[in-house]
């Protein structure tokens, strides 16, 4: 349908039927309390919400990750200790740029 024609229409409706002056009684009285019923959103709350529905999911995925390297651990005859690795490679730089004095 052609908008222009559509908004003549609309347009000449309107003007062939014009507003009565009678307003119902407490008439703006009943659409302020509507205004103010209307709260705003609070975008704290929100984020707050959304963060405890995740927690959820965020430490069950936690926990299976802990069940899993607990029990996926290295053979008995291997002996790798992560931290000793961690500690030798972070200073492996120090330990080169040393002066060995003797």
């Amino acid at each position: 349908m052609n908008t222009t024609e559509l908004q003549r229409k609309l347009i000449a409706a309107a003007k062939a039927n014009p507003p009565g002056d009678a307003v119902p009684y407490a008439f703006e009285k009943r659409v302020l309390a509507h205004v103010r019923d209307k709260r705003t959103l609070d975008v704290w709350a929100a984020w707050g919400s959304a963060l405890w529905r995740a927690a959820v999911p965020c430490v069950g995925i936690t926990l299976l990750l802990s069940a899993w390297a607990f029990f996926a651990a290295a053979p008995s005859g291997a002996t790798n200790d992560l931290s000793q690795d961690l500690d030798n490679t972070l200073l492996a730089a120090a330990v080169q740029d040393q002066v060995q004095v003797w």
